[in-house]
């Protein structure tokens, strides 16, 4: 048996709606199902799915009672920090999505650039942001990181 590839990642939300808009409308996510789950006191869930159908998002309300890492910021202005750093997305365009995802209520977090990783050098160009609701995201052009020795 192996892993055949990432699932989802998940994400609480203070409102649902607001960060759901900023995945629908920059990166281009659409929501594909909607639920409630409450012996997990889920009052509202969904699963965003990427153009490309083959990466989701997963958005959970905040109350909801689900297992997660590291601990619960105390208020908005607090970052909490635990094991998932960032959620990296590939993009056709960095500087075009970084552009749209800033328009769309994203925070800067580090400009498009090209970075060379090793030697011989790997290069990656990407660029990161904070999301409205303060995940970090990258966008990076593909690349494959897959290279044995």
């Amino acid at each position: 048996m192996s892993v055949k590839g990432r699932a989802h990642i998940a994400f609480k939300r203070e409102i649902i709606q607001k960060p759901s808009k900023f995945y629908t409308q920059a990166p281009g996510f659409n929501i594909g199902h909607r639920w409630t789950l409450p012996s997990f006191q889920i009052r509202e869930a969904a699963m965003l799915g990427s153009p490309d159908r083959r990466t989701c998002i997963e958005v959970f309300d905040h109350e909801a009672v689900i297992p997660a890492q590291g601990r619960k910021a105390e208020s908005e202005d607090e970052v909490a920090y635990g094991a998932l750093l960032h959620l990296a997305l590939y993009v056709e365009d960095v500087e075009e999505m970084y552009q749209k995802a800033l328009v769309y209520g994203a925070k800067v977090c580090i400009h498009p650039e090209q970075l060379y990783l090793g030697e011989p050098p790997l290069v990656v160009k990407n660029a990161l942001v904070y999301s409205p609701n303060g995940e970090v995201i990258e966008f990076i052009e593909e690349v494959d990181f897959n290279r044995s020795a």
